[in-house]
C-alpha cells in the first residue's frame, strides 16, 4: 500500500545535507522556481527548501509556498528518483495563484526525474560542420 505521508526521513535537515545538493546538482529553472537534484544513493527522495527573505519579503508569501511545495512532494514522492531535492524560489512567485505554482513544481519533478542523456550518447554540437583550413 503506497502512504503518502511526508515524515522526518523525507527532509533533508542538516547543513551537510543541504551541501552536497548545492555542490553538484541536476537543476531545473523557470521564472518561479529553481529546483536543484542529486542521486546521492538514498533509499527515497529527500526534500529541502532554500526559500529566503531576500526573495519574498512576506512570510505569509514564504509559508504558502513551503506549504504548497511540500504538498506537491508528498504527493510525487512515489514517481520521484531516490535522490535529494531543493527547492528555491524567485520573487515572481509569492504573486501567482496556488494551482499556478502547483502546475510548475509538477513539471520540475517530471523535467528531473525523466531520464536524460548522457553527454556520450549525444553527437557533438558541430560534428555536421566540415572544419577548412585557412589558406595562406
Amino acid at each position: 500500500m503506497l502512504t503518502l505521508a511526508f515524515p522526518r526521513n523525507l527532509r533533508l535537515l542538516s547543513g551537510s545535507d543541504f551541501k552536497q545538493v548545492f555542490s553538484k546538482a541536476n537543476r531545473s529553472r523557470d521564472e518561479l522556481f529553481t529546483v536543484l537534484m542529486r542521486d546521492v544513493g538514498g533509499q527515497h527522495p529527500r526534500l529541502g527548501l532554500a526559500i529566503s527573505k531576500k526573495e519574498l519579503k512576506r512570510a505569509v508569501d514564504r509559508n504558502r509556498i513551503k506549504r504548497l511545495t511540500r504538498e506537491s512532494f508528498r504527493l510525487n514522492q512515489h514517481e520521484l528518483a531516490n535522490a535529494d531535492f531543493i527547492v528555491m524560489t524567485r520573487k515572481k512567485a509569492g504573486e501567482v495563484s496556488n494551482e499556478e505554482l502547483f502546475s510548475r513544481l509538477e513539471k520540475h519533478w517530471q523535467r528531473l526525474t525523466k531520464p536524460n542523456k548522457t553527454k556520450t550518447d549525444q553527437r557533438p554540437r558541430n560534428s555536421r560542420k566540415k572544419h577548412r583550413r585557412n589558406p595562406e
